[in-house]
């Protein structure tokens, strides 16, 4: 199979089931911005292969599995609105979102004011992917006012919620510096 196709060299693209669409298309952007959140995701994953730290393994496992269902949040993003989408999201996804946000948060100091994005390569990369996974739910919920996108939306929002907690947690694993903010 031939990686390139020229089906794109005009600024066309194709969403799932063939629909032709502009590449500045919001669902591109949408379904783009997540594959971008996906692979910083994947940086941040290399970046704790340098470390140690008890429970690294299912860590890294809680990330590859967000890494997956980013797969689902684009295919359901790139699929026409008269059309079945192949890899569908579940509310059980975003509440396994919560339930990790919980137990890590759970083992985490009390946040007594803002942090800024601080620490390790791993964490620093996570609040990355966090801005990251906030720009595709804004796409998302630009995609919303037009169609339905309501778990979509929802995870992507609960989402950035466990890349911040997931940032702080191997940051306290890996003897990471949180830095305040400070206010001038």
């Amino acid at each position: 199979m031939r990686i390139y196709t020229r089906s794109g060299d005009k600024g066309t693209t194709s969403l799932l089931y063939g629909k032709r669409v502009a590449k500045h298309d919001i669902r591109v952007e949408a379904y783009g911005t997540c594959d971008e959140a996906n692979s910083i995701i994947g940086v941040a994953v290399s970046h704790m292969q340098a470390v140690d730290f008890d429970g690294k393994c299912k860590f890294i496992k809680a990330l590859q599995r967000v890494q997956t269902i980013l797969f689902h949040v684009g295919s359901e993003l790139a699929t026409p609105s008269n059309k079945e989408v192949l890899w569908k999201l579940t509310q059980t996804h975003v509440e396994e979102l919560e339930q990790q946000i919980d137990a890590w948060d759970a083992s985490l100091p009390e946040l007594k004011n803002f942090i800024l994005p601080s620490g390790t390569l791993a964490s620093t990369t996570l609040h990355t992917a966090r801005t990251i996974v906030r720009r595709a739910e804004r796409c998302a919920v630009a995609i919303g006012e037009e169609e339905k996108h309501s778990l979509a939306i929802a995870y992507l929002n609960r989402l950035s919620d466990f890349l911040f907690v997931a940032a702080r947690y191997v940051n306290v694993k890996t003897g990471g510096t949180e830095l305040p903010l400070e206010v001038d």
